[in-house]
């Protein structure tokens, strides 16, 4: 692995390029990488912390930037949400190699309010509400009783009938306090501006690579 390496070629980035709010500028990066077509240009790599201080992550799908925060949707009673309640503190990186581009975003997750989370859940096609309603998410389990459960609960619910929202599913919501924008650069002399949330404002510094 040591001898695995890959020069950046890409034009770089400026303060002129960047907008003032951080989180409009993050949703151009994410629109530009849908656009493009990368593979799941959406994915993020969110990081929680346990009551215990142990760290853990995973690869999880942002599903909308709005009210000035990060949304996406998973079990609340699984391993990240065990940690959310305890820790609201989180972090997550999203990364788009074609476009050398990396955001990293720090801040307090929030649960949505379940009339939100809802409506989420009802546009989901339906073998993905049969998965959520039947997963024991972060505890053991085996193929063959997933199979079983959710095969049970489709006979429950026949197509076309309304599969509940589990009260142990929802959304959360990232609200950032830092932002930070990476452009890899030739020679590893990569561009790397943060955004820094002061009440209601951001001030924004150049760090080195």
């Amino acid at each position: 692995m040591k001898d695995v390496r890959q020069e950046y070629h890409a034009p770089g980035l400026t303060e002129a390029d960047l907008l003032a709010d951080p989180v409009e500028q993050a949703r151009r990066w994410v629109d530009e990488a849908i656009d493009a077509n990368l593979p799941l240009a959406n994915a993020m790599t969110l990081a929680t912390v346990s009551a215990h201080g142990r760290p853990s992550s995973r690869v999880v799908l942002l599903k909308g930037i709005e009210d000035g925060g990060f949304v996406f949707f998973t079990h609340y009673d699984s391993r990240k949400g065990d940690d959310i309640a305890a820790n609201p503190n989180v972090s997550f990186v999203m990364f788009w190699g074609p476009f050398d581009r990396q955001l990293i975003v720090n801040g307090r997750a929030e649960k949505l309010d379940p009339e939100q989370s809802r409506d989420y859940f009802a546009s989901r096609p339906r073998d993905s509400q049969l998965s959520a309603a039947i997963s024991p998410q972060s505890r053991p389990a085996t193929r063959e009783q997933l199979e079983a459960d959710m095969a049970s609960l489709a006979q429950q619910y026949p197509e076309g009938e309304t599969i509940p929202m589990p009260e142990t599913w929802g959304g959360y919501r990232i609200t950032p306090e830092e932002i930070q924008f990476w452009h890899g650069r030739p020679s590893r002399l990569h561009d790397r501006f943060r955004y820094l949330k002061q009440g209601t404002t951001w001030t924004r510094e150049r760090l080195a690579p």
